[in-house]
């Protein structure tokens, strides 16, 4: 039986194969691509010095795909990933850049990334003085118009005192939201938040040509919250926000919910930890 593959979509895959393949002349700072049919996934490693170490997950995906934030929004499954199997290693973070918004094709939103993206990873060594291996089982998904599981392993020993992926971990860094305080002198910040029955509303200041996107995530996992929407009609001089207080799990009430709350505006992002009253 044949199965015919239209043009664009082999082309797509070429395209990603072959970028894929210039950047494996760097392999002993990146482990090697393990591909599916629209995306590829690897590790990276950052300079070896001392306990804790830098490193990441670099996502590349085929033109028309996306992946997924932490936090999905309306649809999608975010990634997941395990590093037990790991040598050396007490504990790894793993750090998530600012995502993108965008229609999920079902008439909601969806937050994660196109193209690609590196999730940093802060790792932590048992021992400083001994070799530090990683390996990971990564579980995320690629979507088009449909979302397609994948599943890939990857292992990378940090070895390099200098890494040549440390300037693409660093850029990855910087595009991840810095931690704030509500009311801070920043152009671009959240001035108040408050909660009117089961509706939160989030006052922003920002620079008038700026975009501005806000994303909602409560204290655990398992909170389901909508995506914030501009409120046409805010007071002046603020871009006002509002959610609703949707998608709690069973049992869960919002009294004295602690919520993380990221704010993204053109370059900059930071993230807010606040508490309902």
């Amino acid at each position: 039986m044949s199965v015919l593959v239209p043009l664009r979509a082999a082309l797509g895959v070429a395209a990603l194969s072959v970028a894929c393949a210039a950047s494996d002349v760097r392999a002993q700072d990146a482990s090697p691509w393990q591909h599916d049919a629209h995306s590829a996934v690897r590790l990276l490693a950052g300079s070896r010095s001392g306990a804790v170490l830098l490193g990441g997950v670099a996502i590349q995906l085929q033109p028309g795909w996306k992946t997924y934030w932490r936090t999905p929004g309306d649809s999608g499954v975010p990634p997941r990933f395990d590093f037990s199997k790991s040598d050396n290693v007490e504990a790894v973070t793993v750090l998530w850049p600012a995502p993108m918004k965008f229609d999920d094709g079902a008439g909601g939103t969806a937050l994660g990334y196109k193209q690609q993206v590196v999730l940093p990873l802060r790792i932590v060594a048992k021992n400083a003085d001994k070799p530090v291996t990683l390996r990971t089982h990564i579980s995320y998904a690629v979507c088009e118009k449909l979302c397609i599981p994948v599943e890939a392993h990857a292992e990378l020993a940090f070895a390099s005192v200098a890494s040549t992926e440390d300037g693409t971990l660093s850029d990855a860094l910087n595009a991840v939201p810095k931690p704030a305080n509500v009311g801070d002198p920043n152009p671009l910040t959240i001035r108040d938040v408050k909660r009117e029955g089961k509706n939160v509303l989030v006052d922003v200041t920002a620079p008038e040509a700026r975009e501005v996107n806000l994303f909602a995530e409560g204290p655990t996992p398992d909170w389901a919250l909508p995506v914030p929407k501009l409120v046409e009609q805010g007071p002046p001089g603020v871009k006002r926000f509002a959610f609703e207080l949707d998608g709690l799990p069973p049992g869960a009430s919002p009294e004295g919910a602690a919520l993380k709350l990221t704010l993204v505006g053109g370059d900059r992002a930071y993230e807010f930890n606040v508490s309902l009253n």
